[in-house]
């Protein structure tokens, strides 16, 4: 989906946060290439964070944040540095979302995967390291998950005790205030496209369709 049915506010999100401090968590380990066989989006969530999540026989780990029955639900992630480093791999992304997670804070991310993350609407908000520690403390001086809000219109991500600036480039604050994905954001130019087509067929119509045309001269 690329846009919204009716009007909706897409400024701001409110959630609940769990801590994932493992520095250089690669895509790989956030959705391990067993999970990439099907040939769509679907059925990801089960794979994310698997190694993380299950023993070698394929229990939960009791100790592990996401297993604990007072984090069920949560939807923030923060993170440590350099999370989704390693391959492009959108699938990470999509199993992220699937699982429920709405947005990732942390001081970097890999290039690809906050490229991937930010055109499926999966914010990533990026902080000074000293505010993603200020968070993690805060988060471990509670029993359960850290209530957090992140304020894209204003650029500040909020916990009870903290907040702070991040990140965000201007073209996917846009997207996420609007509610649009990368194809949904593309769209909102399809005037501009179609005049550029029109100038340009007109300008060199000898190449129009050339590919159909070549087809059917061939076939018949």
């Amino acid at each position: 989906m690329t846009t919204h049915p009716h009007p909706a506010d897409h400024s701001v999100i409110h959630g609940q946060a769990a801590v994932l401090a493992t520095p250089n968590l690669d895509t790989d380990q956030i959705m391990p290439k067993q999970f990439l066989r099907g040939i769509d989006k679907a059925g990801l969530a089960p794979g994310l964070l698997y190694d993380l999540r299950f023993d070698e026989g394929g229990q939960p780990r009791a100790d592990f944040v996401l297993n604990q029955p007072a984090f069920a639900g949560v939807d923030v992630l923060i993170a440590g540095s350099n999370y989704g480093c390693g391959s492009s791999r959108e699938h990470a992304v999509w199993g992220m979302q699937q699982y429920g997670f709405k947005a990732v804070v942390a001081s970097s991310f890999g290039e690809i995967f906050y490229s991937n993350a930010l055109n499926n609407r999966l914010l990533l908000a990026m902080v000074d390291e000293a505010d993603v520690q200020a968070f993690m403390a805060e988060a471990a001086a509670q029993p359960g998950p850290l209530p957090f809000t992140i304020d894209v219109s204003q650029r500040v991500v909020r916990s009870p005790g903290h907040s702070a600036g991040f990140v965000l480039s201007d073209r996917h604050q846009r997207m996420f205030v609007q509610g649009l994905d990368v194809i949904g954001a593309s769209l909102t130019y399809a005037e501009h496209i179609r005049a550029f087509a029109d100038r340009h067929w007109a300008a060199q119509p000898w190449v129009r369709d050339v590919a159909r045309r070549t087809r059917d001269r061939l076939v018949g």
